[in-house]
């Protein structure tokens, strides 16, 4: 065994049987030793703490709310999957035979220049808030 190092809990003796016997006075140093380190090292009485509660926390609420996350995708997706087969719709759009229209911009810009006349105008008054009133 290494010299200097303190064992606390079962040894194994010579004829190796185990030897549950640790004297207090060894528990008590020990004891006393983390003590001194609190008062020593500071950052391993309240730094340490913090900082592991704080990692560890947030890798729990990662995997808390991935968690959630995958619960509200499979609902979504069995909901998805009953409106399909009772509706007979999909996520783009009803299943039936309904196809948009081909249409270009020029045709939709003749259109609308049939319908607006843009030489024949009258000036209307917009009112300012103050006069609405």
């Amino acid at each position: 065994m290494l010299e200097g190092v303190m064992m606390i809990g079962p040894k194994l003796s010579k004829n190796s049987e185990i030897d549950f016997f640790v004297h207090p006075r060894k528990v008590l140093s020990t004891a006393s030793e983390f003590k001194r380190w609190g008062r020593k090292y500071p950052f391993l009485k309240y730094g340490l703490p913090l900082v592991s509660l704080t990692v560890l926390g947030s890798i729990g609420l990662s995997h808390l709310i991935q968690g959630s996350k995958d619960i509200t995708k499979e609902k979504d997706d069995l909901e998805w999957d009953i409106i399909e087969t009772t509706k007979a719709l999909t996520r783009t759009g009803p299943k039936t035979v309904y196809e948009p229209k081909k249409i270009s911009l020029e045709d939709e810009l003749k259109a609308l220049q049939a319908k607006v006349d843009i030489n024949n105008y009258e000036y209307k008054r917009i009112p300012r808030p103050k006069e609405v009133k």
